[in-house]
C-alpha cells in the first residue's frame, strides 16, 4: 500500500469529540491536513475543531448510512475530496453476554460504519488514485476482551472489514490501515467497571490517546496495514494461533484472577 502525503490533504475523524479522536485530528492537523472533526453532537466536535487551524466540527451518527452519507457531502463542498478517512468512533457495551440493545449499537457503530463510511469514500479515492483510511478496531478484535461479548465480537467484525477492504482496495492507490489499541487513557476505558479495569491492567499498560495517534501517523507514513501501540499485542495473537486451546485456557485463568463476567451474564 502506498503511503500518503497530509500536508494539504483533506481528512476526516470520527469520535473526534475526544479520546483517540481528538489526538487523532490535533495530529493530523499539525501535519497540514484540512481537518473535518467529527461526532455524534456537533458542539463537542466544533469546540475540538477550533483549536486546530482550518479544520470543521460535525455532527453525526455513524451508525445511520444517510447520517454518514450527508456528512461526506458536507466535508467535500467545504473542504474538497476526502483523502483520509478515520472511522475512529467507537461504543461501550454492556458486560457478559449483553442485551438486544447492546449487540445493536455495537453492532452498527463496530461494523456498519465502517461499512457506510467505505461507501461514501473510497469509489472516489479508488477513482482518484489516492487516499488512506484508518479503521479503529481494537486488540480484543485480535485476541478478546472477557468482559463483553458485544464488544469482543463486533470488534473482531471491524478487523474483517478492515481486511476485506486492504484485499479490495490495496492496489487502488490506497492505503488501508486497522488500529488494534489495549488500554488506552480514556473515559471510555477509565469509566469502567472494576472487573474491567482488572482485565486491563492485567494485559498491560494503559497508554495515552497522544501515543496511539503518533503510532496511527506512523503507519499512514510507512502504509503499514496493522497499528500496534501495545507491541505485546503481536506475540499475544502469535500464541493464539499457535496454540489456540492453550490460549483459551490461559484465558480462563485471567479471568478467575480479575473476575468478572460469565457466558450466562447480562
Amino acid at each position: 500500500m502506498t503511503a500518503i502525503d497530509l500536508d494539504g490533504a483533506v481528512a476526516v475523524v470520527t469520535g473526534g469529540a475526544g479520546g483517540i479522536g481528538e489526538q487523532l485530528a490535533a495530529r493530523l492537523g499539525g501535519e497540514g491536513a484540512r481537518v473535518a472533526v467529527v461526532d455524534l453532537h456537533e458542539g463537542p466536535a466544533q469546540q475540538v475543531a477550533s483549536r486546530i487551524p482550518g479544520a470543521i466540527g460535525l455532527a453525526c451518527d455513524v451508525g445511520d448510512a444517510s447520517s454518514v452519507a450527508s456528512m461526506v457531502a458536507s466535508v467535500e463542498a467545504q473542504l474538497g475530496p476526502i483523502d483520509v478517512y478515520c472511522s475512529n468512533a467507537g461504543v461501550a457495551t454492556g458486560p457478559g453476554l449483553g442485551d438486544d440493545a447492546s449487540w445493536e449499537a455495537a453492532w452498527r457503530v463496530h461494523a456498519m460504519a465502517h461499512v457506510y463510511a467505505a461507501r461514501a469514500v473510497l469509489p472516489g479515492m479508488a477513482e482518484r488514485g489516492r487516499g488512506a483510511m484508518v479503521v479503529t478496531a481494537s486488540a480484543a478484535g485480535l485476541l478478546m476482551m472477557m468482559q463483553s461479548a458485544p464488544y469482543t465480537v463486533t470488534k473482531h467484525a471491524s478487523v474483517a472489514i478492515a481486511e476485506w477492504l486492504a484485499v479490495n482496495y490495496g492496489d487502488s492507490g490506497i492505503s488501508l490501515h486497522c488500529l488494534c489499541p489495549q488500554g488506552v487513557r480514556t473515559p471510555m476505558v477509565t469509566g469502567g467497571d472494576g472487573a474491567s479495569q482488572a482485565e486491563l491492567n492485567a494485559s498491560g499498560q494503559i497508554i495515552e490517546p497522544s501515543v496511539v495517534a503518533d503510532e496511527v501517523l506512523a503507519a499512514l507514513r510507512d502504509g503499514r496495514f496493522l497499528v500496534l501501540p501495545h507491541p505485546q499485542v503481536h506475540d499475544y495473537e502469535q500464541a493464539k494461533v499457535a496454540d489456540r486451546d492453550r490460549w483459551l485456557a490461559g484465558m480462563r485463568r485471567l479471568l478467575s484472577r480479575v473476575g468478572g463476567s460469565r457466558g450466562s451474564g447480562t
